[in-house]
């Protein structure tokens, strides 16, 4: 009996750890990007994201550009970071491309 709840456990625990992704959204500013020119931040939050403590600023980032894409995504890394400490810090990634 105690054997069978453990291997259910850990085929549930292993099950939620493979099957998760990470959320992207993608925003095209003007006709969008011209070339590959491409600057990153991250944004950082805690209390699972209810609290900002720094977020990128997608127009400076730009540097005087029309024609852009903005693309937040939490990457492995940031996925990372927010399993590591529990949903305590969870950082996510802005990238510019121009």
């Amino acid at each position: 009996m105690i054997k069978s709840s453990i291997k259910i456990m850990t085929v549930l625990f292993t099950s939620s750890m493979l099957l998760t992704s990470c959320y992207s959204y993608t925003n095209v500013v003007g006709e969008g990007a011209q070339g590959n020119s491409q600057t990153t931040e991250w944004n950082h939050y805690i209390g699972g994201g209810l609290i900002t403590v720094g977020v990128s600023d997608s127009k400076q980032m730009a540097n005087g550009a029309k024609n852009y894409t903005v693309q937040t995504r939490q990457t492995f890394l940031n996925g990372l970071l927010a399993s590591l400490t529990c949903g305590i810090y969870t950082p996510s990634t802005t990238t510019v491309t121009k």
